[in-house]
Order: structure tokens, then sequence, then C-alpha cells
């Protein structure tokens, strides 16, 4: 069990530092979209490659974010029976939902966008618009992203497992806050 919690600590470490670009690029994309649009009111010039730009950092933003996300257990989740459990059963329920939802569903979506990805490279695939960018990168986010969801998934699992089993585990983030709304 040590070893996996070994595996689960290094995917736990990529994932924060993605997780910090990711909110850097934030800042990027927004700071892209305001010169973008002064520049495009204030001297009537623009270019297509400076709203794809703000497009890729979005879809970088969200798909590498959501593994960060699930890794500090600040997902969206379905919480009418969670909220009525203790941490036990919360544990459970997360096991449970990463085994029969969250893994094969990342799993089965990284292997169907990985062609989709290939035959944008495959001819080199550019955008459409007049001084676009290249597509087959941020296709290629798309396989990236689940399969680091997927991984994240796995260190969760591991760290849940081996809390259960006894194990003490400090960087399990299971505590649950019902949303304010």
């Amino acid at each position: 069990m040590r070893a996996l919690l070994g595996l689960s600590t290094i995917i736990d470490v990529i994932n924060e530092k993605i997780g910090v670009v990711c909110n850097w690029l934030v800042l990027l994309a927004c700071i892209v979209s305001g010169g973008n649009a002064m520049i495009r009111y204030a001297y009537d010039q623009s270019s297509n490659a400076w709203l794809e730009v703000q497009w890729y950092m979005f879809a970088v933003i969200v798909m590498f974010g959501a593994s960060y996300t699930l890794k500090r257990n600040e997902h969206v989740r379905v919480d009418l029976f969670y909220m009525t459990l203790g941490r036990r059963g919360q544990l459970w329920i997360d096991i449970l939902g990463t085994l029969f939802f969250l893994l094969p569903t990342c799993i089965i979506l990284a292997w169907l966008s990985w062609p989709f990805f290939m035959q944008s490279f495959n001819v080199s695939e550019h955008s459409s618009n007049a001084g676009g960018l290249l597509r087959w990168p941020i296709k290629l986010v798309l396989p990236i992203g689940f399969l680091l969801v997927a991984l994240q998934g796995l260190s969760e699992l591991i760290k849940r497992v081996a809390f259960l089993n006894g194990i003490p585990v400090e960087s399990l983030e299971a505590h649950y806050e019902r949303p304010t709304q």
C-alpha cells in the first residue's frame, strides 16, 4: 500500500502543478481577451489567431483544471445521499463512483478522442479562419485531459482505500461542505 500511496503522491504533485499553470492561464486569457478587444476597437486591428489563442487557453483551463479540481475535492456532485452519510460512507460512495463511473468514462473518452487528435495531426490541420492556428495541438488536450482526470481518480481511490484500512493519509481531501445556494 505504501508504494501505491507513493504513486498517489506523484500524481497529486503533477496535478497540483498543472492547477497552478491553469490558474495563471485564467489571468493570461483575460489579458489576451482585454488586449485583443482594446486593439480591435481602438485601432480597428484584429487577428483570428488571438481569438483562437483565447479559446485554446480556455480549453486547457477546463480540461487540465478538472484533475486539479478533483484533487481538491471541489468537483460537482449530487449530494442527496452523500450529505446524510458519515465520513466512511462518503468515502465508500467516492470509491464506488470512481470505480464505476469516473475511471471508465475517462478511459473511454481518452480512447475515443485519440483518433480525433491523430487524424488532425496526420493532416496537419489548420483553422479554416484567416490567420488561424494549428488545430491538432488543441485536439491533443482532450485525451491528455481525460487521462489526467483518470490518474487523479486513481490517486483518490488509493487514498480512500488506504484511509479505510486504517492507514493515515495526510493528502486526503475528503472534507465535504454542502454548497450554499
